[in-house]
C-alpha cells in the first residue's frame, strides 16, 4: 500500500483525537480573538474557547451556514489579516453574493498536500500526466487541483472547459493519463470518444471527478466507456477546494481526513447519526489560517460509515453524496433527489444518463414533475409504440422508487446541453403560492 503520509493516514483513533483536540482548540482560540462574526455568536451561547475541553464540547459553539457567508461578504470571516493573505477563491455566486475564502500561503502548502495525499491512494505518480479539465479562475478546482497534481510530481495538462474535441486530442497527443473534470462532463467525454471511434486511442487510466453528485451505474458507464477507474472527489470552498475526502481503491466511501477536518454528520434535530444512516455532513477546520470554519453546515447529505477500511487507512469514511439538503426537491409532500433519478435511468439501456427535471404547478395548485430523458442513438425510432413502451417503463421505473407521479418525455440523443461545469438538472417553474 502507497501513502503520502503512512504516519497519519494510519493514526490511531487515540492518537488522533488527542491531535483533533489540540487543533480544535487553537481553531476557536484564534476566530474568538479575530473574527467579530464568531465572537458575538460565541458570547451570545455564553462559551469561550478554554470551554472546549473534550472533542464532545464541540456542541457547544456555534454552527455556521452559507447565509453567515453573504451576511459578511466579502472578508468579514477572515480570521488572518490580509497582508497574510496571499489568494482568494470564491463560490459562483449564483444565488446571491458568492462566499469569499481567503488562504495563506501555510493554506496552500496544507491544500497541496492534501490533494497530493488523495491522489497517492488511487496510484497517481510524478509518472502520470494528468489533465484538469475544469475552469481555471475564482473556481477552486483549476488550481486547487493543479498545485495538488504538481505535489504529487505528476505533470500537469491545464486544460480548462470546454472544446471537447480538442480536449481528446490533448489526451491523445499529450498521453493522458489521469484527468480531473465534472461527472457529468467525464460521461460527455466519454461518449465523444466513443462516438468518434478515440477509446483505444487513449492512455487514460484514472478520473478523479466531484463537484456534484454521480450515481454508482453512471460511475459504470463512464469506466466501461472509457476503460479507466474513476473516483469520487469531494470538496467545498468553505473548507479549501477540491480533496476534503476522496475515495480509495476499495470505492467503498470516501476518507474524510480527521487531521484537518472534524466531521459530524447530523440528523435533523442536530444530533450525531450512527453508523449507516443519512444526515447533514458539518464540518470544522481543524488547520486552516486564512478562513476558519466552525460546525459549517455544508448542505450536502451523506451517510457514516464504518471507519475501518480495507486500504488500511484509519480517517473516518462517509458515503458518496445522497444529495444537498438545498437541492431536494418537495412534490406533493414527497422528498426527491435528483440523484435518486439519476440512479433509475441509469439502469435503462434504451436511455442515456441525462435528464432534467422540470416542476411546475397545475389550475389545482398542486406540483407536477416532468423528467426529461434522452434516448440512446440505437433507441431513437419511428416506431410509436416501442417508443410507448420505453416512456411507461421509465415511469413505472420512477414511480417505484419516488412514490410520486411523474410525466417522462423522451427526447433524442444530444438534446440536453452538455458543458464542462455541473450539470443544471432542476428548471423549477413553479410559482409562488
Amino acid at each position: 500500500m502507497t501513502y503520502w503520509d503512512a504516519h497519519i493516514e494510519t493514526m490511531n483513533r487515540k492518537e488522533m483525537n488527542e491531535l483533533q483536540l489540540k487543533r480544535l482548540q487553537k481553531s476557536a482560540k484564534t476566530v474568538y480573538q479575530n473574527v467579530p462574526f464568531y465572537r458575538r455568536r460565541f458570547d451570545e451561547l455564553g462559551v469561550k474557547p478554554e470551554d472546549i475541553k473534550t472533542l464532545a464540547d464541540i456542541s457547544k459553539l456555534p454552527q455556521t451556514t452559507k447565509y453567515d457567508f453573504t451576511d459578511n461578504y466579502p472578508y468579514g470571516l477572515f480570521a488572518a489579516p490580509m497582508e497574510d493573505i496571499i489568494r482568494i477563491h470564491s463560490s459562483s455566486g449564483t444565488s446571491g453574493k458568492p462566499k469569499v475564502v481567503g488562504y495563506t500561503k501555510n493554506d496552500i502548502d496544507i491544500w497541496a498536500d492534501l490533494l497530493a495525499r488523495n491522489f497517492t491512494m488511487v496510484g497517481i505518480n510524478k509518472h502520470d500526466i494528468f489533465q484538469n479539465s475544469v475552469n481555471y479562475g475564482l473556481f477552486t478546482g483549476g488550481l486547487g487541483i493543479h498545485n495538488g497534481i504538481e505535489r504529487v510530481g505528476a505533470t500537469a495538462v491545464p486544460a480548462g472547459t470546454g472544446n471537447t474535441l480538442r480536449q481528446l486530442e490533448m489526451m491523445i497527443d499529450f498521453g493522458v493519463t489521469a484527468i480531473h473534470c465534472t461527472p457529468s462532463y467525464a460521461l460527455y467525454l466519454a461518449e465523444t470518444a466513443v462516438e468518434n471511434d478515440l477509446v483505444d486511442k487513449l492512455k487514460l487510466k484514472t478520473g478523479c471527478l466531484g463537484a456534484e453528485a454521480w450515481s454508482d451505474n453512471m460511475r459504470k458507464s463512464i469506466e466501461e466507456m472509457l476503460n479507466i477507474k474513476a473516483y469520487d472527489s469531494y470538496g467545498l470552498s468553505e473548507m479549501f477546494g477540491p480533496g476534503i475526502a476522496f475515495e480509495c481503491p476499495e470505492q467503498n466511501g470516501m476518507h474524510i481526513w480527521d487531521d484537518h477536518f472534524f466531521v459530524e454528520v447530523l440528523d435533523k434535530n442536530g444530533e450525531q447519526v450512527s453508523e449507516g444512516e443519512k444526515g447533514e455532513l458539518v464540518l470544522t477546520s481543524l488547520t486552516k489560517e486564512g478562513l476558519i470554519s466552525i460546525r459549517y453546515r455544508t448542505g450536502d447529505i451523506t451517510r457514516l460509515l464504518e471507519p475501518e477500511c480495507s486500504c488500511g487507512r484509519c480517517s473516518t469514511r462517509i458515503s458518496r453524496l445522497i444529495g444537498r439538503a438545498d437541492d431536494m426537491i418537495t412534490v406533493r409532500g414527497i422528498n426527491v433527489y435528483p440523484t435518486q433519478i439519476q440512479d433509475v435511468i441509469s439502469k435503462i439501456p434504451e436511455v442515456t444518463n441525462q435528464f432534467q427535471i422540470i416542476l411546475t404547478r397545475n389550475n389545482k395548485r398542486l406540483d407536477e414533475m416532468t423528467v426529461q430523458v434522452e434516448l440512446q442513438k440505437d433507441a431513437f425510432t419511428d416506431d410509436l409504440l416501442k417508443l410507448d413502451r420505453i416512456q411507461k417503463n421509465v415511469v413505472a421505473q420512477l414511480m417505484n422508487v419516488l412514490n410520486v407521479r411523474t410525466t417522462v418525455e423522451l427526447l433524442e440523443f444530444g438534446s440536453i446541453e452538455r458543458t464542462g461545469g455541473k450539470s443544471k438538472r432542476i428548471i423549477d417553474k413553479r410559482e409562488a403560492i
